[in-house]
């Protein structure tokens, strides 16, 4: 008597199990029919056909190998049960029977798929191609469907949502709302990037606030999804064209922040720099060859360790740290601003305040205007569904997206109505803090330093010959740059014709000089 094994699939989880029921079935009727033994049945519920990576197809490969010499047939219900891709399927039934000696059998096509039968192996590669093209057909549809509902619609559609974000309402109507308290994460998460944080004391401290996304890019996958910016990546579809759409969400970074920080992410990856209290400056100031100081501490005859900032080129600068503080030192009580400059900084972000808070309150306004419309809207469905004018479903699908539109509406006119006054008062104490910047930079943590040198400076702090050198400084710290070139403490040539202080290229300097007559 010969004997069988069965494979059994459906795709969809969705699915009922009537499915796996009538394969079963007919398969049952083949057994009977033709007296054939089954010896054991695989199972793949909820599987796509697409590969033969499904965990019951592989435990029947593995049974095959172990036990072929007792099993004569394969069954399955349909070929495009076995599988939807025709080549591949067809190198895999025909290395069944080859190798071990096994036919596979489509019980209700009527196929015993012989590979020395032209007839039969003719009519199993063509229902193996029927099925590979409905599946081309059905993929063709689905990425039509959303390519319109992400591009043209602006519809977010992936099954869950952003960290940052909820989702709500149903089908159609379903949309990403602001989760407020986890978009206040995000926003740090983009401005401490900005800010040159390294990245993993970003996911250390955005983990402290409440950040649950886990694995090592959790970061980088935030600072580059442009969900965050109102923006949906779409890929390209036929001849219409990919790249970022608009969105129907409302953003939590503006636009422009997140161009920057793209534009920041594709620079080469800088070398991870530990921070450290005793030489906040590694990593962060160049030697003139352009390669970024280390810092170590290097122990002394009495045992005393000292610390240094060191090129690892030869002959290069080896700087002890307390002298570079020191020159940093006077370098910042110089930047300090005079009280006439403090005033007219007072004067010119009060305005820009006051332009920000009445903006404000036009929003606030048209946002006001926008909510009464919506709970109009949801208070004409309650009063459709008392009346028996509309089905329960109809109802709670609508309410279900007035009301996520009202909670969102009024968490914005509440961020919109946050009192700004305090905004003045906060200006009113700290602007007079730069009248002395010694005192500044020393309050401030390492981290501070680093993210206080980087803004002034624009990442471009050298040392040569004894002294800091710059072709970049923020303008409203150079009133004494002559100053500070005479008592030895910093050199800034803004026009970069000083060619000692901007490096050529590498280590050794090897670019090529240009050569100019006398």
């Amino acid at each position: 008597m010969k004997r069988a094994i069965r494979y059994l699939r459906f795709s969809q989880l969705g699915q009922s199990n009537g499915s796996i029921e009538r394969q079963e079935m007919y398969t049952d009727q083949w057994l009977q029919f033709n007296k054939v033994e089954l010896v054991d049945s695989f199972i793949d519920r909820g599987k796509s056909a697409k590969t033969f990576d499904r965990p019951d197809f592989i435990k029947l490969q593995a049974f095959i190998v172990k036990y072929y010499k007792n099993v004569d047939y394969l069954l399955v219900d349909q070929l495009d049960r076995f599988s939807r891709d025709a080549g591949e399927a067809m190198n895999m039934v025909k290395m069944l029977q080859k190798r071990y000696s096994i036919q596979v059998v489509s019980v209700t096509e009527g196929i015993t798929f012989d590979y020395d039968t032209p007839g039969s192996f003719f009519r199993a590669g063509l229902q193996l191609l029927l099925a590979e093209e409905d599946n081309i057909n059905r993929s063709i549809k689905i990425r039509g469907g959303l390519y319109t509902a992400r591009a043209k619609e602006g519809r977010y559609i992936a099954t869950s949502a952003p960290f940052g974000y909820i989702k709500e309402g149903e089908r159609k109507d379903r949309r990403l709302i602001i989760n407020e308290s986890e978009a206040k994460i995000v926003k740090f998460i983009y401005d401490s990037y900005l800010l040159d944080v390294p990245l993993y004391l970003i996911k250390k401290n955005a983990n402290e606030l409440g950040f649950k996304k886990k694995g090592n890019t959790a970061i980088e996958r935030v600072l580059s999804n442009p969900v965050y910016a109102g923006m949906l990546n779409v890929q390209a579809y036929k001849e219409y064209p990919g790249g970022l759409f608009p969105a129907i969400h409302e953003a939590i970074i503006d636009m422009s922040t997140w161009q920057m920080v793209q534009s920041k992410m594709k620079k080469p990856e800088k070398t991870r720099t530990i921070i450290d209290e005793n030489i906040p400056l590694r990593g962060l100031l160049k030697c003139h060859c352009g390669v970024p100081l280390t810092g170590a501490p290097s122990r002394g005859k009495s045992g005393k360790y000292f610390y240094y900032y060191k090129c690892n080129s030869s002959k290069h600068n080896n700087i002890s740290a307390i002298k570079a503080h020191n020159q940093f030192q006077n370098v910042c009580e110089l930047m300090s601003l005079p009280e006439k400059r403090i005033r007219e900084i007072k004067d010119g972000c009060n305005n820009s305040i006051e332009v920000e808070m009445n903006a404000n309150k036009q929003r606030v306004q048209e946002k006001k205007l926008e909510l009464e419309s919506v709970q109009e809207k949801m208070f004409s469905v309650e009063e459709k569904w008392i009346k028996n004018e509309i089905a329960k479903e109809t109802y709670d699908r609508w309410y279900a997206t007035y009301n996520g539109t009202i909670q969102n509406l009024k968490q914005t006119i509440e961020r919109l109505n946050t009192d700004q006054s305090n905004v003045f008062l906060i200006l009113e104490n700290n602007l007079n803090l730069l009248t002395d910047m010694h005192y500044v930079y020393n309050k401030s943590n390492t981290l501070q330093k680093r993210d206080f040198i980087n803004m002034v400076f624009d990442s471009n702090l050298y040392y040569q010959e004894g002294i800091y050198r710059t072709p970049t400084m923020r303008s409203v710290f150079t009133h004494n740059t002559a100053l500070m070139k005479e008592k030895g403490c910093l050199i800034y040539e803004k026009k970069r014709d000083d060619l000692a202080i901007i490096p050529f290229s590498g280590v050794a300097e090897n670019r090529t000089r240009v050569q100019t007559s006398n």
